[in-house]
């Protein structure tokens, strides 16, 4: 399957997607936490109520986006998502109080997680039918191996430049990513499973439904 240089740049192309999927997502989250109680000096509990309150952001955006993406298409659907980030990112990196922090983390999950509630059809759907086991795991695992580097990143910015830095400077040009690479891919939203014309990547059939 892999002899196919069509399958092979499809792969290559995934892997890079979802390396720039789990550095948005993790660029989003995993420093957020020391943000909040080192940047700000907020209590831990003040923290983990952000945290609910994000992730209730999360949980609304996967579902809602991840469900719309059937009307709107997968990779405009995700390029929508990723530039909704972008406009929170200000709000996001520059609040200082309780109410903004809650409602600037809510609103960037519901994009960052709003877009990723369209991955599991989408690598599902541009998997070749041989594969299909195999490829979106994989494709999905190899970026989420190369976007471990994104914590020690943001670290080391946050101890030379402060938090909002650290975090303005790989949230925002992840998104700029996830956008040129969505809207440089293809997508099959429709396609048959089992029809053979998931093995063709590079033809028509591949791009069944392209937005």
């Amino acid at each position: 399957m892999f002899r196919n240089p069509a399958v092979l740049r499809r792969f290559v192309h995934l892997v890079a997607l979802m390396t720039a999927f789990n550095w948005m997502s993790h660029g989003t989250q995993d420093i957020y936490p020391s943000f909040v109680k080192k940047g700000l000096d907020l209590s831990a509990n003040t923290a983990i109520a952000i945290a609910v309150v994000c992730n209730i952001g999360a949980m609304i955006g996967g579902v809602l986006l991840g469900a719309y993406s059937e009307r709107l298409g997968r990779r405009r659907t995700i390029m929508i998502a990723a530039a909704g980030g972008l406009v929170v990112v200000p709000f996001f990196v520059l609040s200082t109080t309780v109410g903004w922090l809650m409602l600037s983390s809510f609103l960037m999950q519901v994009c960052v997680q709003g877009a990723w509630g369209v991955i599991p059809a989408h690598l599902t759907e541009m998997s070749p039918d041989a594969v299909r086991g195999f490829y979106p795991g994989v494709t999905y695992q190899l970026g989420n191996l190369i976007a471990a580097l994104n914590l020690p990143i943001q670290e080391a910015l946050a101890e030379r430049h402060g938090y909002p830095s650290a975090m303005a400077w790989t949230i925002v040009p992840t998104l700029a990513v996830v956008i040129l690479l969505s809207a440089l891919g293809k997508e099959a939203k429709g396609i048959r499973f089992g029809s053979g014309s998931a093995a063709a990547p590079s033809g028509a059939a591949a791009g069944t439904a392209q937005s």
